[in-house]
This record gives C-alpha cells, sequence and structure tokens, in this order.
C-alpha cells in the first residue's frame, strides 16, 4: 500500500508538470493574442490565414484555430470572445446566423453592430452555393437547370452535412423545386466531390468558388427560380478589438475589394490541386497585393507531430485523471448503496450514448471552444467502464470472504481497504484501461472545437485528400493508445496483488 500511496504521489506531481507545461496558454506567445479562427473548409482556412499573417505585421500576436466545426460554432465562440475575428458570407449570415432579425444587405453593418460585431465588407468576390454534377451525365440526361432534376427521383444526392440543415439549404430548395429525390445523404464537404468522381453520388452542392468544379469537369446547373443569394466573403471581428487594437481592424480593411473571385479560385486550386501550403499561399498574396513581406515559418512533421502530441497528451491526460479519481468512488457508492448504485450506473450509461460529436457541441455555450469542453467530454466518456468495473469487480467478490472479515471484527473501512478493492483491483484496471483507449481515440474529434491534438492533421488530411496527412494523426493516434495500454498492463504488477495477477 505505501509503494501505490508513493506512486499516485508521483503520478500528481508529474499531471502537475504536465497541466502546467502543456496548458494552452503555453502554446501563446507573451501579451494580448488575437485569435482567428475559419471553417473547416479550404477556402475559409485560407482567408483566416491571410487576415492572421496581416494581423502579425502590425507587431501583433496571432493565433489561426482552423477547421472549426462549423457556422454556428465560430458564430457562438465570436460572441463569447474565444474567437477574435473569423471569415463568413453575407448569404450565411442573413440566412443563417441573424435569419431571425429580418436582415438584409443595407442594414447589416447595423444588425451586426448590435451584438458587438464589426464586419470588413466585402473582401471582393462572391462565393454563392450551386448544385453540380459530372458534365457528362448531365449532357446525357439532358440537365441544365436545377428543375431539371425533377424528372430524375433516382438520381442520388449528396450534400454537406451543414447544407442539410441550413434554412437557406436542402429544405428550402426540395421545397421551392419541388425535387421528389428521397436517396439523399450529407457528408464532408471534400469527400463528396470523391464520392461525384466514383459515381456513388450524382449530384451535390457546390461553393461556386471551388477548384474541384473545373478539376473534376463539372455542370453547375443553372438556378432558374434564383434560390441561392449573394454569399459575398467577408471577415467579422469582435468591436472592442477596434478599442484595444485599432491598427489591427484598419489593417484588417484592406482586404475589402482586395481579393477577385478568379483569385480566390487560382488561391483554392493552388493549396487543394498543387499541394501548396495555406501559410505560403497567404504570404504570397499579400506579398503581391500590398507589398507586405509576411513572417510566417512553414510547419515540418516533426514540429507538427511535437505540437499535436503535446495537445493530445493534455487531452487525455486530464480528462482520464479526474475520471479515474472519481469514477472508483462512484464505483464503491454503487456497490454499497444498491438504489443509488442503480442511479450512478444509468446516468453513466446515458452519457455513453450520446454521439460524441454531440457531447463536444454540448459543452460550448457552457465552456466555449478549445481544450476546456473537450476535457469535460472526454472525462464524461471515461466514467462508464471505470464505475461499472469498480462495481462489478466488488460485486463479485466471494460472499464468503466478505463474511469472515465480517466475523473477525473487521469495520467496513478497513474490509474496504484491506480485502474487496485489493480483490477487484483487476477488474478496476481493465475499466482503467478501457477508458484510456476510448480517450485516446475519442480525443481526435476535439479538433474541431478548436483543442487541436491528432484530429487535426486528420481534419486536414481529409480536406485536401492527403493520405499522408490523415496518417500522420492516425498512426501516432494508434500508437499513443497502444503505449497507454502497455503503461497499465505494467502497473498491475504494482496496483494487483500477486496471487492475483494473470
Amino acid at each position: 500500500m505505501k509503494l501505490i500511496k508513493q506512486n499516485m504521489l508521483w503520478f500528481s506531481i508529474l499531471l502537475l508538470i504536465v497541466f502546467i507545461n502543456l496548458s494552452p496558454t503555453a502554446f501563446t506567445q507573451s501579451g494580448k493574442t488575437i485569435t482567428v479562427g475559419s471553417k473547416k473548409f479550404t477556402e475559409n482556412v485560407l482567408l483566416g490565414e491571410i487576415a492572421t499573417q496581416l494581423i502579425r505585421t502590425q507587431n501583433v500576436n496571432a493565433i489561426h484555430i482552423r477547421e472549426l466545426g462549423g457556422t454556428r460554432i465560430l458564430w457562438s465562440a465570436l460572441l463569447k470572445g474565444d474567437v477574435d475575428v473569423y471569415p463568413d458570407y453575407t448569404g450565411t449570415i442573413i440566412e443563417e446566423i441573424l435569419a431571425d432579425e429580418n436582415v438584409t444587405n443595407d442594414n447589416l453593418k447595423d444588425k451586426l453592430s448590435q451584438h458587438g460585431i464589426g464586419i470588413v465588407y466585402p473582401l471582393g468576390f462572391n462565393n454563392t452555393y450551386a448544385i453540380g454534377m459530372k458534365k457528362e451525365e448531365a449532357e446525357k440526361l439532358g440537365i441544365e437547370k436545377i428543375s431539371g432534376l425533377r424528372k430524375h427521383p433516382n438520381l442520388k444526392f449528396g450534400f454537406t452535412n451543414e447544407f442539410m440543415d441550413r434554412k437557406d439549404g436542402w429544405r428550402g430548395l426540395q421545397r421551392l423545386y419541388n425535387l421528389p429525390q428521397t436517396n439523399v445523404n450529407g457528408l464532408d464537404h471534400d469527400l463528396a466531390y470523391r464520392g461525384l468522381a466514383s459515381s456513388s453520388i450524382d449530384v451535390i452542392d457546390l461553393y461556386s468558388t471551388d477548384a474541384e468544379i473545373n478539376y473534376y469537369n463539372l455542370k453547375v446547373l443553372e438556378d432558374d427560380l434564383n434560390y441561392f443569394t449573394d454569399y459575398q466573403a467577408v471577415l467579422l471581428y469582435r468591436k472592442d478589438l477596434a478599442k484595444y487594437y485599432p491598427q489591427v481592424v484598419e489593417t484588417l480593411q484592406k482586404l475589402i475589394n482586395a481579393i477577385s473571385e478568379s483569385q480566390m479560385i487560382e488561391m483554392n486550386s493552388d493549396v487543394k490541386l498543387n499541394g501548396k501550403s495555406e501559410e505560403l499561399v497567404a504570404a504570397h498574396f499579400i506579398k503581391n497585393k500590398f507589398s507586405i513581406e509576411s513572417n510566417y515559418v512553414e510547419s515540418t512533421f516533426l514540429s507538427r507531430l511535437w505540437h499535436n502530441t503535446k495537445e493530445h497528451l493534455y487531452l487525455v491526460l486530464i480528462s482520464l485523471s479526474a475520471a479515474i479519481f472519481v469514477s472508483i468512488p462512484l464505483g464503491i457508492s454503487s456497490y454499497k448503496n444498491k438504489k443509488l448504485g442503480k442511479i450512478i450506473l444509468s446516468v453513466t450509461g446515458i452519457i455513453q450514448t450520446i454521439p460524441s460529436l454531440a457531447l463536444l457541441v454540448f459543452m460550448i455555450p457552457l465552456l466555449g471552444i478549445g481544450s476546456s469542453p473537450a476535457i469535460v467530454a472526454l472525462f464524461l466518456y471515461s466514467l462508464l467502464p471505470i464505475v461499472r468495473n469498480t462495481f462489478t469487480g466488488l460485486q463479485d467478490i466471494p460472499t464468503s470472504i466478505k463474511e469472515s472479515a465480517i466475523v473477525l471484527g473487521l469495520s467496513s473501512f478497513v474490509i474496504l481497504k484491506k480485502i474487496e478493492l485489493p480483490l477487484a483491483s483487476r477488474s478496476i484496471l481493465a475499466g482503467i484501461k478501457t477508458s484510456a483507449v476510448i480517450n485516446v481515440g475519442t480525443a481526435t474529434l476535439g479538433a474541431l472545437i478548436g483543442a487541436g491534438g491528432y484530429g487535426q492533421p486528420i481534419l486536414t488530411g481529409i480536406r485536401l485528400d492527403s493520405v499522408s496527412l490523415i496518417l500522420e494523426g492516425a498512426v501516432p493516434a494508434a500508437i499513443l493508445a497502444l503505449i497507454v495500454q502497455w503503461i497499465f498492463d505494467l502497473s498491475e504488477k504494482v496496483i494487483v496483488p500477486k496471487g492475483l495477477r494473470i
């Protein structure tokens, strides 16, 4: 028992060191840091990177949290102050974000100001939604316009998940055009192009400045009922930024009418088709447009691996450690009090059934974006295996052993400490190992809400259709899961009594 206490002490010290050194605040430089966010498609990442590099030219610290999960996540983060600037589109703001406020292009600035938000408007190009399909397929079926889809109810539609749910998305399009298709699935925007190329789907939604439209030789169907509105690219920023950093807002205003549609398509192509980094493409644009040298450092594989590992370890260690310290007492309480145990096991079981992405999003209104909501969600997901195995391990101890301890006159606390917990230790440790492996895998989803980790290269790899980037996140995550399991296998020699080891 003394050895266990010593190990727990060293583990607590190590945890404290990790918490201090790996905390997200350790990744920023001294002073105020302006946070730029972006959505998880290439054009938005590029615009976010351009804004970030422009801000840095004013000798102000700026970080870019890229590829966040969606419009609502970024808008909430902007209102909350977790993000200071992010790129969006007028159609999205009017039709989706402020849909209930009677917003028009004329009063857009005033409506945003009521929320404490300023706007850099417009950036110079319109990236509206469009509907597209393979050109040869469209010609074969004689489809030129969206209304022409009515005659082909068997066509398979694959739309981005956000487009499926937006007020200006699929539902409204289906109503206006009276489209009969029922085989409609939601998927990632970049995966939709691959699905179209492989003929697993026939029709997808497009962004009009996508580089893939020409690359895949797609037919953009005419919006003959004028369903889609203008989606002028803009930058949204918190108005208090103008108060504390007026030079930053002034610099961002340089982007007004600075990017043409052809320039944006070219930049998208450089990243998606030519394999250039967003940092490099953004720096070239700033230099060519404004004659400003942008200081940026292209990350290497090793630097990205180290950075992602630190972030992933931070998420896993904090959430798993908290789950261990909470779950074992809950499991003991469930064993001691059967009525309470039913409630505890039911609640932790229900939590486990909530989809991981949904649980992450649920945390955002309370904790914002970043590591905090990810840690809480991972902590909740780690509870059930440990609670259940602690309860089961104690429950399965032979009654004769418990009765013998009572006959010897031992107190309940002593019986628990000296007999029951040691006998249940293998089962408890198995629950911890299960939680640890689940935790390492689930933590990759944290990248969708700005928590980083191994999920970041996976998201980027999916977006850029890069297997190497996907493996850059997936392989280390798998290795970390194996290492964690190996560590707990070794700890069995210390924690589990010798006579109970396999």
